[in-house]
């Protein structure tokens, strides 16, 4: 466990996987979220849904940050923790931080298109005026499993 938290990261990174599960229904790709209080209390979770909704921005982290705040009443997400099964992309870094939550837990590395620590670093950057802790590499092995068997059944000709 954490400090602030009554749930410790590999639990809401666990969480997060059962979620993702939920996306390849719709054939997104199986990513989810999950947004706790800071103590530990769910407040959202959300898969991709790009092609279950037709929204480009449908990421696992945008819907759950929408979800959360509908929840909370307004859109800063102060002492929440966020928990992804892979490293957020640019825009979904941005949302993180624009929602102000305390801390970004995730799985998997994403060296193409990271934007919390492998391809940029978005949320540490010193010049915005808030900055995330961000843990990175939780459960790694089983969220990048998820992501290859699903590419892998993309491959060989899998919807």
């Amino acid at each position: 466990m954490t400090a602030g938290s009554l749930r410790s990261d590999e639990e809401l990174v666990r969480r997060a996987l059962v979620v993702a599960n939920r996306a390849p229904d719709s054939g997104d790709v199986p990513i989810g979220a999950v947004v706790v209080d800071a103590y530990g209390r769910e407040l959202a979770t959300a898969c991709n849904a790009r092609e279950a909704l037709g929204d480009p921005t449908a990421h696992a982290e945008v819907l759950a940050l929408r979800a959360a705040a509908e929840v909370v009443g307004e859109w800063r997400l102060e002492g929440c923790t966020v928990a992804v099964t892979v490293e957020p992309c640019t825009m979904c870094a941005g949302a993180l931080g624009l929602a102000r939550v305390a801390r970004v837990v995730f799985g998997a590395w994403e060296p193409r298109t990271g934007a919390v620590g492998s391809l940029w670093d978005v949320l540490r950057d010193r010049r915005l005026n808030h900055r995330p802790e961000v843990i990175g590499g939780v459960l790694e092995a089983e969220c990048a499993a998820v992501l290859e068997s699903f590419f892998a059944g993309h491959r060989n000709g899998a919807p």
